[in-house]
């Protein structure tokens, strides 16, 4: 029985998270456009976070971020809560939601090539073919519905979304670099960030605020699928790298579309299952993955929460009562070793 890592758990469960919120939003666009929606889910998430942060630290609290790290959270900011919501707006309302689903699917490649080009993470023939497979998987989960309405737009829209892609791509490679810090922080800014983008774009459209219920209700299934999917998200950075991550979280589409079933009374197609099969394949080689070799970790000081083991073995500056995991910013002396690892904050060598 294969026992699943921690960052694939917690990538596995963001996909699960956004993937559920998808029907339940379509729901909503009965009662709200859907750039004033985007913006309703955004802040439901900014501020579900803030809260949560607020409550566990008991006030404000500084998150610490080094200043080495603050060009990378700007820059996720800028490129995945303002640049991507923006480009998807203007590429929906020039192509069907169905072929928008389609092309959605090429963020995850485009991470991928982005993480394994620009950021060198490690990419074996096990991991490529893998993640080949759950994107395929995706892709035909979103085809079945395209190939029944068709397009009802130019070839605008598609670039439009195809750039909102490049946009969330290059966010998930940047949170990567911020990935150590506050998970809260960091998916909670981004939260805010696209929250103030659409509602002030759907706004300055002329849309409406719409009833408090309804804005309650979108409120809290963005503070679900988008602020708890985008913190676990994070969390799986930590442990898995971007392209790894990237992948197990393509399975999205699938498992929106399987509550879909459930949820609306939406029929299934061979397609579907054949998705599944794609998805599974993908999943199990990944999951079977074995990167094993003697690599060298270089001289690194960080803060993230942490157990002592192999790669923590350091001594304290002030009272420690041995509760694990514990979170203060720590040093890595040099160290030569092998065994099985991901691309996580510690395993970021060349290969």
């Amino acid at each position: 029985m294969i026992r699943l890592p921690t960052g694939v758990l917690y990538a596995i469960s963001a996909a699960f998270l956004f993937g559920v919120s998808t029907p339940f939003a379509k729901l909503l666009l009965e009662h709200m456009s859907p750039v004033m929606l985007g913006g309703v889910l955004y802040l439901g998430s900014g501020i579900g976070l803030l809260v949560i942060r607020l409550h566990r630290d008991k006030r404000w609290v500084s998150p610490g971020l080094p200043k080495s790290e603050w060009p990378w959270l700007i820059g996720a900011i800028v490129f995945g809560g303002c640049l991507g919501p923006v480009l998807l707006m203007l590429g929906l309302s020039q192509t069907s939601g169905s072929s928008a689903s389609l092309l959605l699917n090429v963020e995850a490649v485009l991470t991928a090539v982005i993480a394994w080009i620009i950021f060198k993470e490690n990419a074996d023939r096990r991991i490529v073919i893998g993640m080949i497979a759950i994107v395929l998987g995706g892709v035909i989960v979103s085809w079945s519905s395209a190939a029944m309405e068709g397009t009802n737009g130019t070839w605008q829209g598609p670039i439009y979304i195809v750039g909102a892609c490049l946009c969330w791509a290059i966010d998930n490679n940047l949170t990567r670099k911020v990935s150590a810090s506050d998970a809260l922080f960091v998916a909670g800014s981004k939260g805010f960030a696209a929250g103030f983008v659409n509602c002030s774009i759907a706004l300055s459209l002329g849309f409406q605020i719409p009833a408090f219920s309804t804005l309650f209700t979108g409120a809290l299934l963005g503070f679900l699928g988008y602020g708890l999917s985008l913190v676990l998200f994070v969390l799986s950075l930590r442990h898995l790298g971007t392209a790894r991550t990237g992948a197990y979280f393509s399975t999205a589409p699938f498992l929106g579309a399987a509550v879909s079933i459930e949820l609306l009374n939406e029929p299934t197609s061979l397609l579907f299952w054949l998705a599944a099969i794609c998805m599974a394949v993908g999943v199990w080689l990944h999951l079977t993955e074995n990167h094993d070799h003697t690599h060298t970790h270089e001289p690194l000081e960080h803060s993230h929460p942490h157990r002592h083991d192999g790669h923590h073995e350091h001594e304290h500056e002030f009272g420690w009562d041995g509760a694990e995991p514990h979170i203060h910013k720590h040093q890595h002396a040099p160290v030569t070793h092998k065994h099985p690892h991901y691309p996580d904050i510690h395993h970021r060598h060349e290969h």
